[in-house]
């Protein structure tokens, strides 16, 4: 296709688009006439006058511009800024000026906490003798204007402990519990060893938590060609692959346990906070005990290609040019990692806008700024969507326009290193977030053209009818193209762990499918130690420098978004989303459809524990009765939200306390920071999410008793959510 070009092609498109959002504004406006008696029909749920609301919207979705969100991302990827640096808080300063210039009430947080920079970082081949490897060596590509920035941190791993390691080197695969489990039954014993593993398929923290499990003395986390480099197409600066030098950092914290500052769970970290309010580092649950640090396959390659031992299961085969053999040995290496930690200041930028009618209900919604070097994709064109989310706000301001809720935007830092900064600030405001309506997250905006989305079963309809008001760039709407996007022939273009827009195995799916929250990202601490309904919105494809020195301006200008297109559209979807929620009468969630989930959730868990336990089997009955509940009770409750009450204050508080009444006060066994029944990070996946973590992590270990008593906390959870909706007259 040849593209236009420059601000013609700007005006062809925006005219088009708003031409596509009049015809779906006049189509719902048509519904609305033609199904007087049947509000359930509307495109916009919870709003009395939709008309009205309708007006709104189209004054917002003509505002976010391209060659704005443009400049945004290059000024803010000018330069590497990693958490806690010079560069950071110029960025810092950059989105508050933006926020003010819209009109919002806007304040810079300091939060004051715990992490590393590299002072010392290095891997040295010492066997077999004649073959050199000394890395990490610099990223490096025949053509890239920003890779030789003196600022460019050298590659590693937040939150690895300094440490020396010189030992026989084993191959073992992703780093999962089973890929462990089947070098044991190949009789290769990893105590003491050196492990090197391959990125992908689950959180990096979990490789260096089941390495340290087992015994091993360090770990070694590569990039495997096959995975995001050569084996997937052209690599950068050719492509949008991985090249040979590109090493992909990232924190190695157990977050799984808690994130944020390690040093504070479950407290903020502001900087007056005495000495005696914090944990030691050593002792907390949240670091490492190995050291750990990662390579590019250019470096990574002469280790595994000196690996003798049997040749590795098919399956674990990579796409470097040799047999992958597991060792240990002849291959040996000795590390070396000395880390730079202090208790270092970071800055969270909070812009609102006032409620008119119930400020103290707040609507969140946030993005992270820091970034490992410049964060074009992760996280910046998410900053940059956003912006151009507030510019729209900003216009609307302009014109008299008031949200009924307050609407708090949150540009977070440190999320790189253990999803510090929106951590920090949601401890920090726990007791006004109580009253939240929704947070609403983006991080990796855009990588391609495939939008996805995630979120909490109650939001999936909501997120949903969002798509299907706004136009996309390939005709139509979004939720058309995502729709055609999710038919089963389409590859998965987004292999990074990243992904987490993946509804859980056997979820109902009767539409384009959302899926559920996991971790790695900012919505964590709303959700799943508070309680606050989110969602994760993103626009996906090929990307291959995730967390590298490449992920810059050049590569998303030629790859990633070339005319800025799909960053207007993820700042039209964002800002609806909070735009709706902000302003609806009755606010739009479906219990009916986060029963009818759990049911399937508990159904799949019932037979995984028919396999692990046999006839001795736990009794799943009172879960699931108390999900069939919790169906009916929503549906009776989404008569009534339809009905939109003149007074609806009561129905909103309840639709908002049953999500909180599936918190678990004393929390998870064994991480009581993660309070949610539903959704948490597996202490195996990290990323991926453990649907009914309790019930489910107690089948992985076999535990009967646990099992057991996790049924009766969850059961317990849902008949709690069941009593809010049904106490509501």
């Amino acid at each position: 296709m040849k593209f236009l070009s420059g601000a013609f092609l700007f005006f062809v498109l925006l005219a088009s688009n708003l031409q596509a959002f009049d015809a779906a504004a006049k189509d719902n406006k048509k519904d609305k006439d033609n199904n007087k008696d049947q509000p359930e029909s509307w495109v916009i749920s919870g709003f009395r006058d939709v008309a009205a609301e309708l007006d709104v919207e189209k004054k917002f979705i003509a505002v976010p511009d391209p060659k704005l969100s443009e400049e945004h991302l290059r000024i803010l990827t000018q330069a590497p800024h990693i958490a806690g640096s010079p560069e950071d808080k110029a960025t810092a300063e950059y989105v508050a000026k933006k926020f003010r210039d819209a009109g919002l009430d806007t304040e810079i947080f300091e939060y004051k906490v715990w992490f590393n920079y590299p002072a010392e970082i290095s891997v040295d081949m010492i066997a077999p003798a004649g073959v050199e490897m000394h890395g990490p060596r610099r990223e490096h590509v025949s053509d890239d204007p920003f890779q030789d920035d003196p600022r460019v941190v050298t590659p590693y791993n937040a939150m690895s402990p300094s440490g020396d390691a010189e030992a026989d080197v084993v191959y073992a695969n992703y780093g999962s519990p089973a890929d462990f489990d089947k070098l044991k039954q190949m009789n290769i014993d990893v105590r003491g060893k050196i492990v090197i593993v391959r990125y992908g398929e689950n959180f990096r923290g979990v490789k260096a938590f089941v390495a340290q499990e087992r015994g091993a003395a360090g770990v070694i986390i590569y990039s495997d060609p096959k995975d995001d480099g050569y084996y997937r197409g052209d690599a950068y600066p050719k492509g949008p692959w991985r090249p040979a030098s590109g090493v992909q950092r990232g924190s190695i914290g157990f977050m799984f346990q808690f994130p944020g500052d390690p040093t504070t769970p479950g407290i903020a970290s502001v900087p007056n906070l005495p000495d005696s309010k914090r944990i030691s580092a050593s002792e907390s649950e949240q670091m490492p005990k190995i050291p750990v640090t990662p390579l590019s396959y250019a470096d990574a390659s002469p280790i595994l290609e000196h690996l003798g031992g049997p040749p590795s299961p098919r399956e674990w085969q990579g796409a470097l040019p040799f047999t992958y053999h597991v060792g240990p040995g002849p291959a040996k290496v000795k590390m070396h990692l000395k880390q730079d930690y202090q208790f270092r200041t970071i800055w969270d930028v909070i812009g609102k806008i006032p409620g008119s009618t119930s400020p103290n209900e707040w609507v969140v919604a946030g993005n992270h700024r820091d970034a490992w070097v410049y964060g074009a994709v992760d996280p910046n064109s998410g900053t940059a969507a956003m912006l151009e989310s507030v510019h729209g706000f900003g216009e609307l301001l302009k014109s008299g326009w008031k949200p009924k809720r307050t609407i708090v935007i949150g540009s977070w830092d440190a999320e790189e290193e253990g999803l510090i900064g929106s951590t920090e600030w949601g401890e920090n405001h726990a007791s006004e977030l109580a009253n939240a309506a929704a947070y609403f997250n983006m991080d990796v905006a855009v990588t391609g053209k495939k939008f996805g989305a995630s979120g909490v079963p109650s939001l999936k309809e909501f997120i949903r009818e969002i798509s299907k008001a706004v136009p996309s760039p390939q005709g139509g709407t979004v939720y058309e193209a995502w729709k055609t996007a999710s038919q089963p022939n389409q590859e998965n273009n987004h292999p990074q762990e990243t992904s987490t827009h993946r509804p859980a195995p056997n979820a109902p799916q009767s539409d384009v499918p959302v899926g559920d929250l996991g971790s790695g990202s900012d919505y964590t601490v709303f959700l799943q130690h508070l309680g606050v309904p989110s969602t994760d919105i993103s626009s996906s494809g090929d990307y291959g420098v995730y967390h590298s020195a490449f992920d810059d301006f050049t590569w998303f200008k030629k790859f990633g978004d070339p005319d800025f297109l799909y960053e207007q559209e993820m700042a039209r979807v964002y800002g609806l989303e909070i735009l709706r929620m902000s302003g609806a009468d009755v606010l739009p969630y479906d219990y009916e459809s986060y029963g009818k989930e759990i049911f399937v959730y508990l159904d799949a868990a019932r037979n995984k524990s028919k396999d692990r336990f046999g006839d001795k089997g736990p009794d799943f009955s009172a879960a699931i009765e108390a999900a069939r509940r919790l169906q009916e009770a929503g549906a009776s409750m989404l008569k009534k939200q339809r009905k939109l009450p003149a007074t609806p204050e009561h129905m909103n508080a309840a639709l908002r306390e049953a999500e909180r009444a599936l918190l678990i006060p004393e929390g998870l066994p064994n991480r009581p920071w993660f309070h949610h029944a539903i959704y948490a990070p597996g202490q195996y996946t990290g990323y991926a999410a453990v649907v009914i973590p309790g019930v489910n992590e107690a089948i992985d270990r076999a535990d009967l008793h646990r099992t057991e008593q996790q049924i009766a906390v969850l059961a317990a959870a849902l008949n709690r959510a069941v009593q809010v909706l049904e106490q509501y007259r």
